[in-house]
């Protein structure tokens, strides 16, 4: 359940639906990106009704682990005899390889921050489309190595481009569905960026200021909805991070 005031998260709720619709004229959370996603009840975006499946999403900055413990979730669920679907954005998808290519090779350096948010989103609408709500609508468990709230960490807040114009950009390309659960994965970005192997990629190269808004963006949005989220301190041994995750994912119904 959520700790805040019941009028502050209807308000909440009201205008992210109101500016979702292209409705809202004025913002009563206000201020900079960091108050607005403590105020925005991302959940408003859309639901996973009308689904029979389950949908897990694993979010957080570079070098939190989110491929590997997405991988290893997948694995028990497997074993508890769930059909499960393993993917990730971008590029699991046609034309998702392409959009890798374009958004992370650093060849794309300068590439214009809201170019790079619409192909994270069109990478995004194909995924959702092609692969997350089929296998949701035959009962499949969904893992996902990022999702939405990569773009509103990265683009909104990261770079600049307005929680509130990545939310309207998110909810068009994914239908507004939402997971039923996403877990965080919390590192500071210096430990984060240490773990990486290989000539870091676009984003990668980026600074740790930057890459410190970002993991602040993913604490913030967990914080406006708990009861969605799952933040985990990703410095711990792997077999613990495992464990908290299970827990949860427990409360879901599964394994």
């Amino acid at each position: 359940m959520s700790t805040r005031p019941a009028s502050a998260l209807m308000v909440a709720r009201a205008m992210a639906w109101a500016e979702v619709q292209g409705e809202a004229r004025v913002n009563p959370c206000g201020g900079d990106a960091r108050r607005r996603l403590r105020c925005r009840d991302v959940t408003t975006l859309g639901t996973v009704s009308g689904t029979t499946g389950v949908f897990i999403a694993f979010e957080g900055g570079e070098g939190a682990g989110k491929s590997s413990r997405a991988r290893t979730l997948a694995q028990r669920l497997r074993a508890g005899g769930h059909e499960v679907v393993l993917t990730h954005e971008p590029g699991d998808t046609r034309i998702g390889p392409q959009v890798r290519h374009i958004v992370l090779d650093v060849s794309s350096e300068g590439l214009d921050p809201r170019a790079e948010a619409l192909l994270y989103s069109a990478d995004r609408a194909e995924h959702v489309g092609s692969v997350v709500r089929p296998a949701l609508d035959r009962g499949a468990v969904v893992v996902t190595d990022r999702y939405v709230d990569s773009s509103l960490a990265y683009q909104g807040v990261g770079r600049g481009l307005g929680v509130d114009a990545i939310v309207r950009l998110s909810a068009f390309a994914t239908g507004g569905l939402v997971p039923h659960l996403t877990v965080v994965l919390d590192v500071p970005a210096s430990i984060g960026r240490s773990r990486l192997a290989g000539p870091a990629d676009r984003l990668e190269g980026e600074p740790d200021a930057f890459h410190e808004r970002v993991r602040q963006a993913f604490l913030d949005l967990a914080a406006a909805s708990p009861h969605r989220y799952l933040v985990v301190d990703a410095t711990l041994p792997v077999e613990h991070v495992d464990a908290a995750v299970l827990d949860r994912v427990k409360e879901l119904g599964l394994p």
